[in-house]
């Protein structure tokens, strides 16, 4: 069987059949089906004491895929990375570096807006690299999120007896205390509206 020279890889399966029809037989294009990898589940997945260092793992419906995606990048003479145009699709490329054994700073890396002949034609004719900027910034909310929610969570869980399926987010937590701080604010307010028309009347 001949391989494709190139192997592009795509979020998205519903893409993946018409970019390669676009692109013909130079080309060999598959979906990673979105996020390959995530935080460990164990100890938050985070190591603290080491600047807050991210340890990953492939996600275990993902294993087959993957597998797949390292056979036919061994087999291919370069592989392209096409993947949203999104922090989040930039964090997608930087995970299928790391797990397919690819240099960033090397790889090609396209975008598109859409599925058109001209479109991918001219992503393909102007790759660039990963944006590492995009990638620390998913990767630090994604910490964050992690770090919160098994913070707080479980205090949750401890108010709210028997509902241990919740869990507390990064922005709602946030959220939340705003309004509660509002909350008390104007409950300050009332108490203080309450005690000077009660000494306006008494006077």
């Amino acid at each position: 069987v001949i391989m494709a020279k190139n192997l592009l890889i795509v979020e998205s399966p519903a893409k993946a059949k018409t970019i390669e029809k676009i692109l013909g037989s130079d080309f060999q294009v598959k979906s990673c089906f979105g996020h390959i990898r995530d935080l460990e589940k164990a100890g938050m997945g985070i190591d603290i004491e080491k600047n807050f260092e991210p340890r990953y793992i492939v996600s275990a419906d993902k294993e087959k895929v993957v597998k797949e995606l390292k056979a036919l990048a061994n087999k291919s003479g370069e592989v392209w990375l096409a993947t949203d145009e999104d922090r989040e699709g930039e964090a997608i490329s930087w995970h299928l570096c790391e797990v397919l054994g690819l240099d960033p700073k090397k790889t090609k890396r396209i975008v598109f807006h859409e599925i058109t002949k001209p479109a991918i034609q001219a992503a393909v004719a102007n790759p660039r690299t990963l944006d590492m900027n995009l990638v620390n910034a998913q990767q630090a909310r994604r910490i964050l999120d992690r770090i919160v929610g098994f913070e707080l969570s479980p205090v949750l869980w401890r108010k709210m007896s028997m509902r241990n399926n919740l869990s507390a987010g990064r922005v709602q937590s946030v959220a939340v205390r705003l309004i509660a701080e509002r909350e008390r604010e104007i409950n300050a307010l009332d108490r203080k509206s309450t005690r000077l028309n009660s000494s306006h009347r008494t006077g």
